[in-house]
């Protein structure tokens, strides 16, 4: 049997990603954030939801600019701890031995510990409630060598160990199913396309 419950937040697992924000280095800033995702493929385009309270809130809403940095499980004591401590009191990079990368394209650093960061700038800010929407352009991603298979040149999200939040617990992403359409194909073993 089925329950109904009251209207909330139930669209789990999510990326656990760390949000880099600030243009010079006594004001970089880090912050654990979940309600992230993709809005558009072409142009590539997405999306961090924050409080307005949050420290990172006015530094991205000036600066108009931010790093989403994927989270590994090696990395999660760090991402934990970027979203319970604020950037008033800690230098997050400091206290985390978390290393900052410059960005290629916006003066937000990058973490060099994630195995994808995206350089993002901020196409239109929508208040929503408890949290605005910050609507960004993807203007570049850096990416792991270590990851990437020199065959295909794709990468390897198994082998990156992604971490990811699930109504307020972190897990490490599970086994690997089948890719995009295998279901429909004639061959219906979801074989690796690596």
């Amino acid at each position: 049997m089925r329950q109904d419950w009251k209207p909330g937040t139930l669209i789990y697992p999510l990326p656990a990603i760390l949000v880099s924000c600030g243009s010079q280095p006594e004001g970089y800033n880090l912050l654990t954030a979940s309600w992230v995702g993709t809005i558009c493929s072409q142009p590539p385009m997405c999306y961090v939801s924050i409080r307005p309270e949050r420290h990172s809130y006015p530094i991205i809403k000036e600066t108009g600019e931010f790093g989403l940095n994927l989270t590994t499980v090696a990395m999660a004591r760090e991402t934990d701890w970027c979203g319970v401590r604020s950037g008033k009191d800690y230098d997050k990079f400091a206290e985390t031995g978390l290393t900052v990368e410059p960005a290629k394209l916006i003066k937000a650093p990058l973490v060099a510990e994630s195995p994808i960061s995206i350089e993002c700038k901020v196409r239109e800010i929508i208040p929503l409630g408890s949290h605005d929407m910050f609507m960004a352009d993807v203007v570049n991603i850096r990416a792991d060598e270590q990851y990437i298979n020199p065959d295909t040149g794709s990468f390897d999200m198994e082998r990156a160990n992604l971490l990811a939040y699930s109504h307020g617990e972190y897990f490490a992403l599970g086994d690997f199913l089948g890719y995009f359409g295998w279901s429909v194909k004639k061959d219906k073993a979801p074989a690796r396309r690596r």
